[in-house]
């Protein structure tokens, strides 16, 4: 099976390649030989951790993964959720980290055409985008270049695709200086009985090729994702993938209605690893073989190699089992589109995936092995418990120029700078814009129905208490869908961690697994799809534990959906499932960290059950028409959660002095399962009533109106100056003005 100037296989090249010594040994036992260099790509494909999870696989099967509206859960290219009258709302979040930190625009641009693709493959038309990103210190050499070039990256993608951004995160934190994060979440629409799947069926089936051609860009793409960086990251640059939005655009409506035809079988995306992994996951989980005539892949370069070719990681391509009638019917709706279609093999019944090359057998491997018995990992972990809660002496706190300092910061203020350069109103189904607590669009055909989508985790609670803090991250994706009056329906999560192989930080993804699996179930909110990011690490740094969870809601009646800005003067402002004196946990909160230069203690701790019955009592008052606006409490306490509704609606309030005695908890603490709602004086008394039944906490904190933000005995602020301190921020920072 060798190829002429091929390599010799060394143990410095097995490790290059990713493979341990004792991975690499499992190798020759199952192959029985030496596997060629083409082989040993494939096998460091298939193997890494970004393809394998072979050290996640053991927690992430204790994840909530069913439900009733559940269609189809982990172990699609994404999940299916059923949102009732025959339709389903398909979506998924994965990371695109390491190639946007050495290539921000094509990183960050390839990583939204990879999640598209992971949607349309399913059948469903891509409705909503979202993104969630993690950059280093502001004022690191390298921070505000990867801010421009990851926006850009996609903006530039996504606008041209035309599909509409409608939320996400941006946060700065020196541990990320090294290692940036780029999470891309994508959902789409499609008909219950139209969903298609990667499973290979039946024997001497055409296997297609699709899309565009490959090139040799991304090559060892996901070896590169499952590995430290050092200071020899420039050298990876070759490996960062390259895309071509209106080619994916194209992709999209041709593979949409090749569908129509009733010629797929089944469909996989080119994504990490390329055609090695498409090939492996259709043959192996239709328990196939397949064989592939790599002298039929179209390429757009000259004398690639097999290694190449299986491992590249060009964009907007895709891989088909065909109904054999249906091939020259498919071919046509391929050509009509200007892209390439392809027959490169076919299915067999030996379960060995076969290559051939120039008429040379270059790779004859067990399929199953590759795929589905990759090696898996119980790695030794270990958490320490819980910080305690610090003794602290605080100096007294001056409200008003702490809210001012807040709303101002790196991480609280204003992201319109970013969000203004992607595309939110596309496809004119719209109702939220990003800067709320969520995006909602309409289900375009239908009067009412809609769709809430939101983004979240706090990775300095994951770091202080991974339990806590990846059920706080799920927890307040639900309250942020809640907040809009939508039912949360499922989640995605996206586990970004450092490197797995230190006890202390796949102690962390423990943590963080079984936080999100507890609060999963309580809530009833489970994950049906989702993506492990690992070696998150430059030099031995690692990043913060960042689990994010992306979730999405359903409204029934998208005409009774709340929003966050304050809606009219004179209307009451009640807190919903608060302390007694409003709020009292400043550890880990943004007070401490962003005015004080303090991250110690633990983190909040979620009930959720409070959790669960609080939102469903939010919930159901919006949906009877009674709340006027509703946002949740989260980074920043009350204090800026009121200051986010005055500047989103335009209009000031007056809130009483907090009860006790230690005011800059009451407004910055960030306890959680709290809600500000605004509403009419005359449903006070029926409102509290139903709290009090169902021992929810509901206090009167406030008026709304005016153009000033009074917060108790603190100096009043106007909402204007608000505004200017909470947009000013990223524009100065990025050199706009």
């Amino acid at each position: 099976m060798s190829i002429p100037n091929e390599p010799p296989i060394t143990p410095e090249l097995v490790a290059a390649h990713g493979l341990s010594d004792e991975e690499y040994q499992k190798v020759i036992e199952l192959i029985g030989r030496e596997p060629s260099f083409t082989e040993l790509g494939i096998f460091s494909a298939m193997w890494n951790e970004h393809c394998s999870y072979k050290s996640s696989k053991k927690w992430l099967r204790t994840l909530h993964t069913t439900g009733a509206r559940v269609v189809h859960g982990p172990g699609e290219n994404a999940g299916v959720v059923d949102i009732g009258e025959e339709q389903v709302v398909v979506f998924k979040m994965e990371s695109h980290n390491h190639p946007s930190f050495i290539e921000p625009y094509q990183g960050a641009a390839t990583g939204i055409g990879g999640i598209l693709r992971d949607v349309f493959t399913m059948g469903a038309r891509p409705v909503a985008a979202m993104n969630a990103l993690r950059f280093g210190a502001p004022e690191h050499r390298k921070t505000r270049h990867l801010v421009s070039g990851v926006v850009a990256g996609i903006g530039g993608y996504g606008n041209c695709f035309g599909v509409p951004t409608v939320g996400g995160e941006v946060e700065f934190d020196a541990r990320y200086n090294g290692n940036i994060l780029v999470n891309a979440f994508a959902a789409g629409l499609a008909d219950k009985n139209k969903i298609f799947l990667s499973e290979a069926k039946g024997v001497g089936l055409p296997v297609v090729y699709l899309g565009a051609k490959t090139g040799r860009d991304g090559v060892g793409g996901a070896t590169m994702a499952s590995a430290e960086f050092d200071d020899d990251i420039e050298h990876k640059r070759p490996t960062v993938q390259v895309g071509d939005p209106f080619t994916e655009k194209r992709l999209m409506e041709a593979t949409l209605e090749l569908m129509a035809t009733g010629a797929v079988v089944a469909i996989q995306d080119m994504g990490a690893a390329g055609l090695t992994c498409s090939a492996v996951e259709m043959g192996a989980k239709g328990g196939l073989g397949i064989e592939l005539d790599l002298d039929c892949v179209p390429v757009r370069e000259e004398n690639m190699t097999p290694y190449e070719m299986m491992l590249s990681e060009s964009q907007e391509r895709m891989l088909m089992v065909l109904h054999p009638e249906k091939e020259a019917e498919a071919r046509a709706v391929f050509e009509k589109w200007e892209l390439d279609f392809a027959t490169v093999g076919l299915t067999t019944n030996d379960l060995r995936f076969r290559i051939l090359w120039q008429g040379t057998e270059v790779a004859n491997l067990p399929i199953r092995e590759l795929g589905d018995e990759a090696p898996e990992y119980d790695r030794e972990w270990e958490l320490p418990p819980p910080p305690a809660a610090p003794e602290r002496n605080l100096p007294a706190t001056d409200i008003a120029e702490a809210l001012l300092a807040l709303i101002g910061s790196p991480d609280l203020c204003s992201r319109r700078w970013v969000w203004e350069q992607y595309d939110t109103l596309i496809q004119s189904n719209s109702l939220q814009l990003p800067g709320g607590d969520a995006g909602v669009i309409r289900v375009e055909g239908h009067p009412k129905k809609a769709l809430a989508f939101s983004s979240d985790v706090t990775p300095r609670y994951c770091e202080a208490d991974p339990f806590e803090g990846g059920k706080q991250a799920v927890a307040e994706c639900w309250r942020n869908l809640t907040a809009t009056g939508a039912e949360p329906l499922a989640c995605s999560d996206n586990l970004n961690f450092g490197n797995p192989e230190k006890p202390q930080i796949m102690g962390q993804l423990v943590g963080a697994i079984r936080g999100i699996g507890k609060a999963c179930r309580v809530l009833d909110f489970p994950v049906v799809s989702g993506n492990v990011s690992l070696y998150n690490e430059t030099n031995g740094v690692g990043i913060p534990p960042t689990p994010t969870i992306a979730g999405v809601g359903l409204l029934d009646d998208w005409s009774k959906m709340a929003r966050i800005g304050f809606a009219a003067q004179g209307e009451l402002i009640l807190l919903v499932g608060a302390p007694q004196n409003w709020g009292t946990h400043l550890s880990q909160s943004q007070f401490l960290n962003h005015l004080h230069g303090l991250s110690d203690g633990p983190p909040p701790p979620v009930d959720l059950t409070c959790e669960k019955t609080t939102g469903d009592f939010v919930r159901a008052l919006t949906r009877k028409g009674i709340t006027s606006a509703v946002h949740d409490c989260s980074d920043g306490g009350l204090a800026v959660a009121l200051a986010e509704m005055a500047m989103a609606g335009d209009l000031g309030a007056t809130i009483d002095p907090p009860p006790g005695n230690t005011p800059a908890a009451s407004f910055f603490g960030e306890d959680q399962s709290r809600y500000l709602l605004t509403i009419r004086p005359q449903n006070l008394e029926s409102v509290q009533a139903l709290a009090k039944a169902q021992s929810i906490s509901c206090q009167l904190i406030g008026t709304t109106g005016g153009d000033i933000l009074k917060l108790g005995d603190a100096r009043a602020i106007s909402v204007a100056r608000l505004k200017e301190a909470h947009e000013r921020w990223f524009p100065r920072y990025m050199g706009d003005n």
